[in-house]
């Protein structure tokens, strides 16, 4: 399929498409007229990759765990713990700030209160 057709089905911009494809997160065939040419699976492989990036995960940390969810491409991942330890690191990040925001939140309505 070409790119607009999967950026369609997927949700993904094209310029999303070839940013993914420039940093090695997404391949494509190429045709003779130079034109991107995906496969099937492709469409899986970007929602995950857009999923990932939306959770907060860096580009470095999707590239890392991409082996791990493709099933055609689980030997190549070396550790088939790593999204479990990935994804609890950054819950925890998560849940550190929100914590700090709620703090801060706190603080806010206490200077409101005062000035009523």
């Amino acid at each position: 399929m070409r790119i607009g057709e999967l950026a369609r089905r997927t949700g993904v911009s094209r310029r999303s498409l070839r940013y993914y494809e420039q940093h090695g997160l997404l391949h494509a065939r190429r045709g003779g007229n130079d034109w991107r040419d995906y496969d099937e699976p492709a469409v899986e492989r970007v929602r995950a990759i857009a999923e990932l990036l939306a959770s907060g995960l860096t580009l470095d940390g999707v590239k890392e765990l991409v082996p791990c969810l493709d099933d055609h491409d689980r030997e190549r991942c070396a550790d088939p713990d790593l999204p479990k330890r990935t994804y609890r690191a950054r819950l925890a990040d998560v849940e550190t700030r929100l914590a700090a925001l709620q703090d801060t939140r706190d603080r806010l309505k206490g200077k409101l209160s005062a000035i009523r």
